[in-house]
């Protein structure tokens, strides 16, 4: 996802988001950052897969079955997968070249948010942002960079 905004002071900016596929490392997550197997998923996924075939095979042959029990393990199913793709962190930058007169230096701005709505929502604010003040607000997400 790539924005381009002009900021009051005539200087364009670039806005990208990108998806990551790690949490990263911060200092406050110094003890928390081995990550552990994915075992205990693939573990749990086949158990679910059996247990669903086992209650496919033995089930009577007179028993009818609704739609909406076939949908409602499907949702129970695909829950933690949608959960785990929407609720992935996006890498934002937010960064100039500077002016054409050479007064203004290059800035870049990086920040994380999680989330794929609310990522779309943070680039529009940081586009009204730029777009009003000609820099990213110091209260959201992104923190300038050296």
């Amino acid at each position: 996802m790539n924005r381009a905004v002009r900021g009051q002071d005539d200087r364009e900016w670039v806005i990208r988001a990108q998806m990551e596929w790690r949490r990263p490392v911060t200092a406050e997550d110094f003890e928390h950052d081995v990550a552990g197997s994915p075992a205990s998923g693939f573990a749990m996924l086949t158990v679910t897969i059996v247990l669903a075939v086992i209650l496919v095979t033995w089930l009577p042959k007179g028993v009818v079955v609704p739609p909406w029990v076939i949908y409602g393990i499907l949702l129970i199913i695909l829950f933690f997968p949608l959960r785990w793709v929407l609720n992935r962190p996006w890498k934002v930058v937010a960064e100039t070249d500077g002016d054409v007169m050479g007064e203004q230096s290059p800035e870049r701005w990086v920040g994380v948010v999680s989330g794929m709505f609310r990522v779309r929502r943070e680039v529009n604010e940081v586009a009204k942002s730029i777009h009003k003040h000609s820099m990213p607000d110091f209260d959201g997400p992104l923190h300038p960079m050296e």
